[in-house]
């Protein structure tokens, strides 16, 4: 596989898990409401600023310690083992996000479905 493209895939895949779906969903109401283009300009600054840190600070523990979420705090942290560790877990977060998106993705497949049929033309039907 070329080395370039698995990078910018690798990129990509990061960029899209960490924008998600509440972003897409909300912005349009935040940017009626917030002033347009102002409140876009600083949106986008704000959350590049703080997304590249933590991205950079995930790719840096990842890198540290080349072990899963949990026993990275282990390796990296060897004084604190019991308090890091329980950061470690912050893996339970991520299920209960990805629950909440399965969810979504439910009603979108309902919605998509019966978007194929006609809409009934009263109640009873």
């Amino acid at each position: 596989m070329n080395e370039k493209f698995s990078k910018i895939g690798f990129v990509l895949a990061v960029a899209g898990s960490a924008v998600g779906l509440g972003n897409a969903w909300k912005f349009p109401t935040l940017v009626g409401q917030n002033g347009g283009s102002a409140f876009v300009l600083l949106y986008l600054l704000l959350t590049l600023g703080v997304g590249f840190v933590i991205f950079l600070a995930e790719l840096s523990i990842g890198k540290l310690s080349e072990k899963d979420p949990v026993n990275a705090y282990y390796t990296l942290a060897p004084k604190h083992k019991r308090a890091w560790s329980i950061v470690g877990f912050s893996l339970i977060g991520a299920i209960l996000i990805v629950s909440f998106y399965s969810v979504i993705i439910g009603w979108i497949v309902k919605y998509a479905y019966f978007g194929f049929f006609p809409l009934p033309k009263s109640i009873e039907e």
